[in-house]
């Protein structure tokens, strides 16, 4: 790639003759209307992923115009591209099996198209990691800009949000404490506006994950989008763009080990999506450098959850924004933090922290003498049935189930626990612990979130809110309950959770981070000799025979093994 070249000369396409290249280059975009003059500024691409299967993304339009406008104001010369857009809902068969499609089609767009800096547009969840793990590895001037949080809406007087109460109502509904016509109505008031869900789920755990790290802007994770701010911010953002065009700041400078680090114990302070775990490690395996998890467990015995916000508490994500959004989360984490970071403002976090406007009363972010949960968000699991690990969200769970034994009442498939989960005559106890198998990363394939295993509906409708559960796959950041996710490796390469049989005892003592399958070494034994060989790539074709050979697992951030860097040489935290 052309690096030492600037704006239009920037990779120019192969015709053996240079330039003829940009003669060529400059007589077909002047059909756009274009000026010698903007031609000779600095070329500022924006990824547009505006679609119109993507409702959180509805805003791009408007905050494409606002960064094109600060990027002019800059004088530098905005040009759009399109990457592809991933919603969660509107994805078969999960976004996350797209993710790192977007990433590669976002990094070659990058890598092919004359751009001296890009303000990658993101927003639903899988687009902001996968803009990132390609910024990651293309390396040119990057500023992430988000579309923000949807505003909270109300059914029956009661304040709603998607996507936690999404959760809360569907389990009403199966447990017949609401009717059929309610559920409807409900689905006319969850998401009330356009933007990202309005909790602490994936989407704005990763905008604050992003802020944490340098990578956007401050403020820019919490503005709802729909507020006039958000305009503002991406207008900002353009302008500061040209200006790391010229100072060729660049993602490597900023994306450090301990910027990432400052970006996982913001993950645990705020009570975010244990999805942030898998996104961060891509991310950091695009930059070489390996998560620690033991590490990242010890940071998380010190690090309290400080946001008072769903699925932990129980304000939402125009609540943070109103109560100062990322500035009061970074000033009471202040001691904790890396601050010699450098961030898109050519400035460090303790610089940036140290300018933040006064603190003022609120009581959505607490302060560390006094949080809202002090054992840490999420627990990094070992033990028989982690294998290379597991984890838990516990301050999300139900306090009494984190030190649980019960029987195994086990799921094969995402298909199987569809078809027998509300059967009648399933075995089935509240004390139990349900297994779900065979959707990780390649057996679903792509890690659906099929972790938030529902509760049987008949022990819903005696009750019983809460059990232990336990699979291979994710769950969204908006969801609760005690439920242990990215058991690696996953059941279909020979993972722990393949030799799990109904009736077994499992254990669950999440303060001691373990997780065992009570059943004898020789047994176990016995069994994995019985594990079939995992199905043929051979009959499987196109992307899913890509993502099948080469994807990783869920500690790796599931990225192809072909994307991450070979020089993983340092770590984080």
């Amino acid at each position: 790639m052309s690096q030492d070249k600037k704006g239009m000369r920037r990779n120019l396409t192969s015709y053996g003759d240079d330039d003829f290249s940009l003669y060529l280059r400059k007589a077909f975009i002047k059909a756009m209307g274009y000026t010698e003059d903007s031609l000779n500024r600095p070329v500022i691409g924006i990824a547009n992923t505006f679609s119109g299967y993507n409702p959180c993304h509805a805003n791009v339009p408007e905050i494409m115009a606002a960064v094109k406008r600060g990027v002019m104001l800059a004088g530098g010369l905005p040009i759009e591209f399109p990457t592809i857009s991933l919603h969660e809902s509107f994805a078969y068969p999960t976004s996350m099996f797209l993710r790192n499609l977007m990433a590669m089609d976002t990094e070659e767009m990058m890598r092919a198209q004359p751009m001296d800096a890009v303000v990658l547009l993101g927003g639903c969840d899988k687009t902001v990691p996968a803009q990132l793990m390609a910024a990651a590895s293309v390396n040119i001037p990057t500023i992430s800009v988000v579309t923000g949080p949807m505003l909270s809406g109300t059914h029956r007087g009661e304040r709603v949000g998607a996507c936690t109460d999404c959760r809360r109502f569907w389990a009403k509904y199966r447990a017949d404490e609401i009717d059929a016509d309610e559920i409807t109505e409900v689905t006319n008031n969850l998401v009330p506006s356009a933007g990202t869900c309005g909790v602490m789920g994936t989407a704005s755990t990763m905008a604050c994950m992003t802020e944490a790290m340098g990578m956007m802007l401050p403020g820019g994770a919490t503005i709802p989008a729909v507020m006039a701010d958000r305009l503002r911010h991406a207008e900002t953002a353009g302008g500061r763009a040209v200006a790391m065009a010229t100072e060729g700041l660049t993602p490597d400078k900023i994306m450090t080990p301990d910027a990432l680090a400052n970006a996982l114990r913001v993950l645990l302070a705020i009570g975010g999506s244990t999805n942030g775990i898998v996104h961060m490690a891509a991310i950091a395996g695009r930059c070489g450098i390996e998560i620690d998890y033991e590490a990242f467990d010890a940071m998380g015995r010190e690090t309290p959850v400080l946001i008072d916000l769903k699925p932990s508490g129980q304000y939402y994500m125009d609540d943070l924004n109103k109560a100062g959004g990322m500035a009061q989360v970074l000033r009471e984490l202040k001691p904790l933090l890396n601050l010699d970071c450098l961030t898109v403002t050519g400035r460090t976090l303790g610089d940036e922290i140290e300018d933040l406007p006064a603190a003022f009363k609120q009581d959505v972010v607490r302060p560390l003498s006094n949080p809202i949960h002090s054992g840490g968000s999420i627990a990094v699991l070992r033990g028989n049935l982690a294998g290379e690990g597991a984890i838990i969200k516990q301050s999300a769970s139900t306090k009494a189930l984190l030190v649980h034994t019960g029987r195994a009442v086990v799921f094969d498939s995402i298909e199987d626990l569809s078809n027998r989960i509300d059967d009648p005559e399933l075995d089935v106890t509240a004390d139990d612990v349900l297994v779900m198998r065979n959707a990780g990363p390649r057996g679903a394939p792509g890690m659906p979130e099929a972790g938030y295993i529902p509760i049987p509906r008949k022990l819903a409708q005696q009750g019983v809110k809460d059990m232990v559960r336990i699979s291979d796959a994710r769950m969204s950041g908006t969801a609760f309950g005690t439920i242990v996710l990215h058991a690696s490796p996953e059941a279909i390469v020979g993972g722990p959770l393949a030799l799990v049989r109904d009736g077994d005892m499992i254990t669950l003592n999440a303060p001691e981070r373990l997780l065992t399958l009570d059943v004898p070494e020789d047994e176990l034994e016995r069994r994995r000799a019985e594990i079939p060989p995992p199905p043929k790539s051979t009959e499987m074709r196109g992307y899913l025979r890509m993502f099948h050979e080469h994807v990783t697992q869920a500690g790796n951030g599931c990225d192809f093994d072909f994307l991450i860097s070979g020089r993983a040489d340092k770590k984080t935290p």
